[in-house]
């Protein structure tokens, strides 16, 4: 038996970038930075920051590229995939990305903490319903908080997932 995914939960370190292949799919990347800390042999604390390659294709590439920002929480699920090419110097060149099969954003802005619970759901859930990201009872939505969501219906069979 053999497995190959991989689960990370970061905000994106830029803008998603939406391309098309030849063939007419649309193909969106991005960055996520995750974090972890430890001590040491000493005894000091360590950050280190650890930075991921996505890659979404299709309608799910396309809700990314809508819906993410810079500086925002996401959960991304997919595998781990490394590819290589000839650079035009003849050196080889090398990428590991995690292909995205799933995708959840949390709350805009950076540095955001999902203290108020999980993210705000998947993205194509989240597309047709305003109500996964609504603040708790008595608490005011914040402006940076919030997502225009589109007027359009989603149609559940155009999700490739």
């Amino acid at each position: 038996m053999y497995l190959n995914k991989a689960y990370i939960i970061g905000n994106l370190t830029r803008d998603p970038e939406i391309k098309a292949l030849p063939s007419g799919i649309k193909v969106c990347s991005f960055g996520i930075a995750t974090n972890r800390s430890f001590k040491d042999k000493d005894g000091q604390r360590k950050d280190v920051v650890d930075f991921h390659n996505i890659v979404a294709f299709a309608k799910l590439g396309e809700l990314s590229a809508q819906y993410l920002k810079k500086g925002q929480q996401a959960l991304v699920e997919g595998r781990i995939q490394t590819r290589s090419w000839d650079a035009p110097n003849g050196e080889k060149k090398y990428r590991t990305e995690i292909i995205a099969e799933n995708v959840q954003f949390g709350f805009k802005g950076a540095g955001s903490v999902s203290g108020t619970g999980s993210p705000a759901g998947n993205v194509a859930e989240s597309a047709s319903s305003s109500a996964s990201g609504a603040p708790k009872d008595g608490e005011a939505p914040a402006e940076k908080d919030k997502i225009d969501y589109p007027q359009e219906e989603i149609n559940p069979d155009d999700i490739p997932f």
